[in-house]
């Protein structure tokens, strides 16, 4: 039987790996059109933003339809919302009409729908694979993701200069349609719908709200909440930041060889997790992982060698998949099925909620104070410039190494919580071995 089941889940893995590659290809096309047309990083930016928000909005009342509705039905229906968005950029596009608006308000769509997604995504996984193996599928996750990091670029590129646009939105609307199709031929299982009480907006509310109160009736899922806020909004200065500070120290032609180089880092980590299947004690691997990260942003901070940043973060994005993957294992195992919709809502919701404070502050932080900091007359460029340099590139080195810092200490501290730590002995499993075991009955809706 779990031969059959982790069949489902390979199906259903290889249709979204290839949408993922396909919606990447349109992301970076899309990021790469606002930038040449009109060369503001705000509005590059933003495009950011219209894909945060929505999931930041819904996600609180998203998780109540997931646990109601056909899980399968839900993923279906995503993925075509997806595709129609798409579309309507790429009639926009073959019509000349494109306007920097349109993208923002196409991303949010899909954003929108893909809150469902993800989190649906994640629950099914729950109910195909058997829990020791939920570290290796979520390790095959992160292949697809780290793929497209690497992927994106070239091959994008690549299709802008030689088709332009419009091929790539073609290749992206086919990925989607490979998607729906593995999703339709997919037997997943499903659990048994409410029907015994009727969806008003009370009785949203109040499956809504179990949903918070399921996680905070347990310590240890509120304080591992809490450390993924903290850790993404440290993570969204690195990601602003990292780019602008190759551009410093070399040329945007060295900046694409270290992303790809990382990016390789980040799929070799995706493929060790899958093969290996991740250690017995998850915990362990999330907050082992993290401090281990927080380091190497530290010591990148430290340098301007662009061979020894590189390094760092080839190793940084190997240890990424590492911990996501034992993160979305320890959820999965600990969280009842029934209610896994709204409670994986919440925690995307909760996990991404600071990302964008990082996104707006991480610009002016660096230009206003960093970078004054540690020029070449600075005041700090007399005592800590001594160690790391003064001049280009510094006040990011310098605010890399105390993100870093931070990193490795709020790790620390969560850890030594007991409920954190020993969370996976006090907080029961919540699925059985054998996942194609019957939870409960599908119910057409």
């Amino acid at each position: 039987m779990h031969n059959k089941s982790f069949r489902t889940f390979l199906l259903i893995w290889a249709g979204q790996f290839i949408s993922v590659i396909g919606t990447s290809l349109t992301s970076f096309a899309l990021g790469f059109w606002v930038l040449t047309e009109t060369g503001s990083v705000t509005q590059f930016s933003m495009i950011i933003l219209s894909v945060v928000l929505p999931t930041v909005i819904i996600s609180p009342f998203a998780g109540v339809i997931i646990d109601r509705f056909s899980r399968k039905k839900l993923m279906m229906m995503s993925n075509c919302v997806a595709a129609f968005s798409t579309s309507i950029i790429l009639v926009l596009v073959l019509t000349n009409s494109l306007e920097v608006w349109h993208i923002y308000v196409t991303s949010a769509l899909a954003s929108t729908f893909n809150t469902f997604l993800m989190p649906t995504y994640q629950s099914v996984i729950s109910l195909l694979v058997p829990k020791q193996q939920l570290s290796r599928a979520n390790g095959m996750i992160q292949v697809g993701e780290s793929a497209s990091i690497i992927i994106a670029p070239t091959v994008a590129g690549l299709l802008l200069y030689l088709h332009g646009l419009q091929a790539i939105i073609f290749i992206d609307l086919f990925a989607f349609l490979i998607a729906v199709t593995t999703l339709f031929f997919a037997k997943i299982p499903e659990l048994e719908v409410k029907a015994t009480t009727k969806l008003n907006i009370q009785q949203f509310l109040v499956e809504a709200k179990e949903g918070w109160n399921y996680i905070m009736s347990r310590p240890g899922f509120k304080w591992l909440l809490i450390f993924s806020a903290s850790i993404n909004l440290l993570l969204g200065f690195v990601n602003v930041l990292l780019q602008p500070l190759i551009i410093t120290l070399s040329s945007e032609q060295v900046l694409g060889v270290v992303l790809s180089i990382s990016g390789f880092g980040m799929l070799l980590g995706g493929i060790f997790i899958s093969v290996w299947g991740g250690p017995k004690q998850r915990i362990k691997g999330i907050f082992y992982g993290c401090g281990m990260a927080g380091i190497l942003i530290s010591l990148a901070g430290f340098t301007t060698s662009i061979v020894f940043i590189t390094v760092c973060f080839s190793l940084f994005l190997f240890l990424i998949p590492l911990v996501n993957s034992c993160s979305q294992a320890v959820w999965q195992s600990k969280v009842e099925p029934s209610i896994q919709g709204r409670v994986f809502t919440l925690r995307r919701m909760f996990s991404i909620s600071l990302y964008p404070l990082a996104i707006i502050i991480a610009g002016p932080l660096v230009d206003k104070v960093f970078n004054p900091l540690m020029a070449e007359n600075g005041i700090l460029a007399n005592s800590i410039g001594q160690l790391i340099g003064s001049g280009d590139g510094r006040g990011i080195g310098l605010l890399f190494i105390l993100i870093g810092s931070l990193f490795v200490v709020v790790t620390m501290l969560i850890y030594l919580h007991p409920r954190v730590r020993n969370m996976e002995i006090e907080i029961p499993d919540a699925l059985t071995d054998d996942p194609e075991q019957p939870i409960m009955q599908p119910e057409s809706v």
